[in-house]
């Protein structure tokens, strides 16, 4: 696994010690991270913090050309916010984590050129399994069931 989904996984275990949803994300920009962030909804009694979300607010305004040029690194396949998000600034690559407990948006995101990668990690399998089992309403919640 490379340092990238290593920082992600950190991400998402860092919301879990804080109470939240174990989801975490990098945006990687020319081999830096320039934003990392992790599932902040029950934290911050957020409707839209999102690893995804969280790590593009913590990466903050860049030139649009910074984030054309970015990789995404997530533990979990990309919710349709988040999807939205990755299309509205330009990300051309996702590194998921995994997309056996939740698939997200995938097919959209293909459909406007964007490149996945998935890993099937499992680490995140069994991270987001665990919490899945031992939180079902707060999870539910999370993916708008």
């Amino acid at each position: 696994m490379d340092e990238f989904m290593k920082a992600a996984i950190e991400e998402a275990q860092k919301g879990l010690n804080e109470g939240g949803i174990p989801i975490g994300s990098v945006i990687v920009h020319n081999g830096k991270i320039i934003g990392r962030g992790h599932n902040r909804r029950v934290q911050k009694g957020s409707v839209i913090l999102h690893g995804e979300m969280d790590a593009f607010e913590n990466a903050g305004r860049q030139p649009a050309s910074v984030y054309r040029e970015s990789v995404l690194y997530t533990t979990l396949s990309p919710c349709p916010m988040c999807s939205g998000a990755i299309l509205l600034y330009g990300i051309p690559k996702v590194i998921i984590g995994e997309n056996k407990t939740f698939m997200g948006d995938e097919e959209h995101l293909k459909s406007h050129g964007v490149e996945l990668e998935v890993l099937q990690d499992e680490t995140c399998i069994n991270m987001m399994n665990k919490f899945i089992n031992e939180n079902p309403t707060l999870w539910n919640e999370d993916i708008g069931v």
